[in-house]
């Protein structure tokens, strides 16, 4: 069945994951999204565990989409994809500001082509500013933008780094949310528009509605630092690990009930939210001593039977087989010609009439450059010519 994007097309000039993810949620809801990548191919394709010539990094970020190998430096190769971006209802660039214009495919060049196209940048910090000319990874926006500073050890005050690449991923599901609302707003007024966003700015309106509220009113600002209120992360239990929060009253109640430890709930050190927040040292060290003394099995029964919010820490072995993600069906495993079978998240959301799907694996570089010149109008000739000459280019296996 088509998904909620059928009939879209997307052109995808991106690299690396905030870019590429956010094209692959859109080919996931059905959209044409033909990644364009340079002979060399976009460097993610060498990154993670290899197997028959295939990244699972970069599979896990280019599912669903087609390829198009082409060299941009070249006149013929440009003119491909200027003739391209005239079908296309979206394009996706990520290289550093000014990059594109240089290449001849900034936004004033594609617009003439396509005049309501939806031209999306996406870029660390923005077109200005001291930043601006910066190269740019996760970890740097992770430095900027506070999320260090949240994770800093409560002991020591040393910043820590999410292991995980949060900015990216934020800017791809933001990217992919804007990219929708100026189809829709299109679909409306019949105008494209230039959609611009920046990991750091992404981030920080990320961060706000809990890390950073204590900075939002400026005639009472607070350090988020010294207000920070965060859920009851890690516990150690007599043979494994939990993770367990009370926030509301009854929650602590249940809590305590479940610890067998009644007399806290009248405690006026725990009373009240705030006073549990004023006195977190104490109820964490309470808690701490009170969940080590049960099996894991155990204390989440009876944290359960109190409707206390609480779940075992699972290594990433472990989510494949937990039965909440096997009843949701989260985990979809394909078994490809070429790869054999595949684990892939299918996406997240369900759509009842339109359904989003994993439509394929991601392409082997320039696996679809015939059928894509074909349909620009380039008979065989034309294409064994292209071919032959190194502008379109097909790599049928990757290195590993």
């Amino acid at each position: 069945m088509p998904g909620p994007l059928d009939g879209v097309r997307v052109l995808d000039l991106t690299t690396m994951v905030s870019g590429p993810v956010a094209t692959m949620m859109l080919a996931d809801q059905g959209a044409d999204v033909i990644k364009i990548e340079s002979p060399a191919g976009d460097v993610m394709r060498q990154f993670g565990l290899a197997h028959r010539g295939m990244s699972a990094s970069f599979l896990s970020c280019n599912r669903s989409k087609r390829s198009l190998c082409v060299d941009l430096k070249t006149e013929d190769g440009l003119a491909i994809v200027r003739r391209l971006a005239a079908t296309a209802d979206v394009l996706v660039q990520n290289f550093r500001p000014g990059a594109i214009e240089r290449m001849g495919l900034g936004e004033e060049v594609v617009r003439e082509l396509r005049p309501d196209i939806i031209f999306v940048s996406i870029s660390g910090f923005g077109e200005t500013g001291p930043y601006a000319h910066q190269r740019v990874y996760d970890p740097v926006i992770q430095a900027l933008c506070g999320l260090c500073d949240i994770q800093a050890d409560n002991e020591t005050g040393r910043p820590h780094m999410v292991r995980t690449i949060v900015p990216d991923k934020t800017t791809s599901v933001t990217a992919a949310q804007a990219i929708t609302a100026a189809l829709f707003a299109r679909e409306r007024t019949g105008k494209g528009q230039h959609i611009r966003l920046a990991m750091l700015d992404t981030m920080v309106a990320y961060l706000w509605p809990e890390a950073c509220s204590p900075l939002t009113f400026l005639d009472n600002e607070q350090d988020p630092a010294g207000q920070q209120a965060g859920p009851d992360l890690i516990f150690a239990t007599a043979d494994g690990y939990i993770t367990a929060g009370a926030v509301t009253d009854a929650e602590w109640a249940g809590m305590c009930r479940a610890f067998g430890r009644e007399e806290l709930i009248e405690d006026p050190r725990f009373g009240t939210a705030a006073a549990r927040v004023h006195n977190r040292a104490e109820r964490r060290t309470i808690m701490n001593r009170e969940i080590a003394k049960w099996p894991t099995a155990e204390i989440l029964a009876r944290l359960d039977r109190e409707t206390v919010p609480a779940a075992p820490v699972l290594t990433r072995v472990d989510v494949i087989g937990d039965a909440q993600v096997i009843e949701n069906a989260i985990l979809e495993v394909r078994d490809d010609a070429e790869l054999g079978p595949v684990r892939q998240p299918r996406p997240a959301a369900r759509f009842t009439e339109t359904p989003a799907e994993i439509r394929s694996m991601a392409p082997r570089l320039g696996a679809d450059n015939a059928a894509i010149l074909g349909e620009l109008g380039y008979d065989e000739a034309e294409v064994a010519r292209l071919a032959g000459t190194g502008v379109v280019h097909r790599r049928e296996r990757e290195a590993g």
